[in-house]
């Protein structure tokens, strides 16, 4: 595969995580989302569906490791690469998503700065901006 090829492959698959993110309101049923957005300081947590919420919540961390994988495959095609990356992921899931339902069981009025980070890490690919310059430096040195 040409260089160009992965580059524009890559910037495809950014651009896809990027788009869930835009479209996330449409994709996922989140009603924190909007909980968030406001100060959250002193509210209750809004009704919600438990298990649709916790259900969107996999498909989308699915969704996204699905793509950071591919981005890693693109940048280093390394199968040693995914394998640890996987596994990290997946570690990653099962501690997050246990501590994601101990804080939602919980929550009481105020104090959702550990459920708001804690689903930041589940729903958004900030792992992958954490694993790409390790992999980076790991591969120059």
């Amino acid at each position: 595969m040409s260089k160009w090829m992965k580059i524009v492959l890559v910037v495809v698959l950014f651009g896809s995580l990027v788009l869930i993110r835009i479209f996330q309101g449409e994709l996922f049923y989140d009603p924190l989302i909007s909980f968030f957005k406001v100060d959250h300081s002193t509210e209750q947590l809004p009704a919600f569906n438990a298990f649709k919420l916790v259900l969107h919540l996999c498909l989308r961390f699915l969704l996204t490791t699905g793509i950071s994988l591919l981005i890693l495959w693109m940048l280093f095609r390394k199968k040693e690469i995914i394998k640890l990356s996987g596994v990290l992921y997946g570690l990653l899931f099962v501690v997050l998503l246990a501590a994601f339902l101990v804080l939602i069981q919980s929550s009481q009025s105020g104090g959702h700065l550990a459920l708001f980070y804690v689903r930041r890490f589940l729903i958004q690919p900030i792992f992958l901006l954490l694993l790409i310059p390790a992999f980076y430096f790991q591969k120059k040195t």
